[in-house]
């Protein structure tokens, strides 16, 4: 059942960014972020009545810090979705595996400077040639987008996976302290509410296109919500390390899904660089989830031992 929740919850993710981009004919981004935030929140806050889970946190700072990176990180991928292929601003913003384990190798350099009171690691070749042949697939990825002027759009998606990254350590952080999944989702979507609402109060709101053009906001809200459920009933089923590391690469579906949109949907044409640089990230990703779970990172001392 875990399989089957993380690929359901992949092709929401996938379906959303459809909605978003046709939403985004009409509204900017801050609208769009605004109104994925209100209905997802409507939508965790009707199930944790019906669940009865209480919304109530002694963690406000961490969920609000968290909400700042995780927004921050939605409003780079929305804008990269409505001026990029699908597929290439969904593949930037799944670089997050792979900026943790960018994150995890500074970690263990910072330990080898002198002066460092941590102990001191070894870095984990496998581990960094991984990290290298990922930002390898980045460049291939990068070339067409910069040749069509689209080269801000491929920078902030770049971008949305580095604070994708931070907002998921953050996310493992609160779940430590006992915090549920669906209060951490419902204070997102307060924060893509408030940013969103501030953003458009700066920066003005579209012109109403009318209700028949505004009901695309209504799936990209409820497609937000189902698709993390989905994710988090996914991780909740996957009782061994070996099922969690099942779920986690699975997330690269919505990869998949996404090139289909592109190409079936858009008719977006995707030179053999595009394809073979997400390729490359997504391999990348898949084998830094799969060496992180396996401590990459060892102190130096314990490995002179073995």
């Amino acid at each position: 059942m875990q399989v089957l929740w993380m690929v359901v919850g992949a092709f929401l993710f996938a379906t959303m960014g459809v909605c978003i981009k046709y939403a985004a004919v009409y509204f900017n981004t801050a609208e769009i972020v605004f109104y994925r935030g209100l209905i997802g929140m409507l939508v965790v806050w009707a199930l944790s009545a019906t669940q009865g889970t209480g919304l109530r946190t002694r963690y406000p700072w961490m969920h609000a810090w968290r909400s700042v990176v995780g927004v921050s990180a939605l409003g780079c991928w929305f804008y990269a979705i409505t001026q990029m292929p699908l597929a290439s601003a969904m593949t930037l913003n799944y670089m997050s595996s792979i900026w943790i384990a960018v994150f995890l190798l500074a970690g263990a350099l910072w330990t080898l400077l002198p002066g460092s009171r941590r102990p001191r690691q070894t870095l984990n070749l496998p581990l960094l040639l991984t990290i290298l042949v990922g930002f390898v697939g980045v460049i291939l990825m990068l070339q067409p987008s910069f040749a069509q002027d689209q080269r801000w759009a491929a920078l902030l998606g770049l971008f949305s996976g580095i604070l994708s990254a931070m907002a998921y350590m953050q996310v493992v952080a609160l779940s430590r302290l006992g915090e549920p999944e669906s209060r951490t989702v419902f204070f997102f979507g307060v924060g893509c509410t408030l940013a969103g609402g501030i953003a458009m109060g700066i920066g003005g709101l579209s012109a109403w296109p009318g209700w028949q053009a505004a009901l695309w906001l209504l799936p990209v809200g409820i497609f937000a919500a189902g698709g993390q459920l989905c994710m988090t009933r996914a991780y909740a089923h996957a009782k061994t390390a070996r099922g969690t590391l099942v779920v986690a690469n699975l997330q690269y579906s919505g990869i998949v899904f996404a090139g289909l949109y592109s190409v079936f949907l858009f008719q977006d044409e995707l030179g053999w660089e595009s394809w073979l640089g997400m390729a490359l990230i997504v391999g990348s990703g898949i084998v830094a989830t799969v060496l992180r779970s396996r401590s990459v990172l060892t102190p130096a001392s314990s490995q002179r031992g073995s």
